[in-house]
């Protein structure tokens, strides 16, 4: 079985997988990325926050839904590490 990790939220925000509503989402599951890739954004007052993959792999699973409010600590994406 491979070995996976969840990328998850740093604070409590709204989370979106696009950089703007016009805009194709970061990521799709199934999608091969980077350590630096830029995965989803984490908005908490006004304050936009990027958030990267942190490991190469592919991306398994996308747990929150895009503008869905998301916890500190809560997992967001589930890679599969490459």
């Amino acid at each position: 079985m491979a070995e996976t990790y969840m990328v998850k939220s740093p604070l409590m925000g709204t989370f979106y997988r696009t950089p703007s509503p016009d805009e194709k989402p970061f990521v799709e599951h199934g999608q091969q990325v980077n350590a630096s890739d830029v995965v989803c954004i984490i908005e908490s007052m006004k304050v936009f926050t990027e958030l990267r993959a942190g490991r190469p792999g592919v991306v398994k699973r996308i747990l929150a839904e895009n503008e869905e409010l998301v916890m500190k600590n809560q997992d967001l994406m589930e890679i599969e590490i490459a």
